[in-house]
């Protein structure tokens, strides 16, 4: 058998695996352009509990290019979504049933995952405060448009990343500051370290000066015997030091005046 009639006989094959259909739904696929995943579109969790209302924005939102990663219910599925998929912002509807939009607002707010942007069809202040309150970047009212609802979710996330780049450079300063303090006490006490040795070695320099000339030791038995004594009666060099000083050395003036 030749080549040229496998080929025709593994086509035939193929022919009666996959119908007709299913060759066309092929070919079109073939040349339909590749879908990235991961290009960098917004990710966005849809909080609402009207499953009609849920539907019309999610579409709005992926007919926009946004990424709807999560889609809740109510206000708690609403929490556990933005903690699992963290996305770059939450449309969270406003009256939901088990906990309402303002109270897991709150709870994403807090814990600093996202940006929420609220969707009620109430626009009443005592709302708005509480929104706001709660940490919402935006507040949008029913029915959603485009026009108001996409530049306030753009907006809620470019704050967001302003708040956190803030944050970021006060925790980089606030450590910063520590490390810089922390140096400072390292250097203060390399510094007290230093003056005291100087303050030791002053004062057994003269201790040991005194007991060259009141005791006949040389200066290097003297040495010595201040180190000696010390490490065998526990005693510091510097105490010790100006217990011979305190012995041998010359009275102060008042002592003298006193006399």
């Amino acid at each position: 058998m030749t080549a040229g009639k496998k080929s025709d006989d593994a086509n035939m094959a193929l022919d009666e695996v996959l119908t007709s259909e299913e060759l066309q739904e092929a070919a079109r696929q073939e040349n339909e352009p590749v879908v990235a995943t991961g290009s960098g579109a917004h990710t966005v969790v849809v909080a609402e509990d009207e499953a009609v209302n849920r539907m019309d924005l999610v579409a709005m939102l992926e007919d926009n290019g946004y990424e709807v990663v999560g889609q809740a219910a109510n206000g708690e599925e609403a929490v556990e979504l933005t903690r699992k998929f963290r996305p770059d912002v939450v449309c969270m509807d406003v009256k939901m049933p088990r906990m309402d939009g303002i109270a897991a607002a709150g709870v994403i707010c807090d814990e600093n995952i996202a940006p929420v942007v609220m969707l009620t069809a109430f626009s009443q202040t005592d709302l708005v405060k509480k929104a706001t309150g709660a940490g919402a970047m935006a507040y949008v009212t029913k029915p959603y448009e485009e026009s108001k609802l996409l530049p306030a979710m753009e907006v809620a996330i470019g704050r967001f990343a302003e708040i956190n780049d803030l944050l970021d450079n006060v925790e980089r300063g606030e450590r910063q500051l520590k490390e810089a303090e922390q140096q400072l006490r390292e250097v203060e006490e390399k510094l007290k370290k230093a003056e005291d040795t100087l303050e030791e070695r002053k004062l057994v320099d003269r201790a040991k000066g005194l007991l060259m000339d009141k005791a006949d030791f040389s200066e290097q038995g003297a040495f010595r015997w201040i180190q000696k004594t010390s490490m065998d009666q526990r005693i510091p060099k510097k105490r010790l030091a100006q217990a011979i000083i305190a012995k041998y050395g010359d009275p102060k003036p008042a002592d003298e005046d006193e006399r």
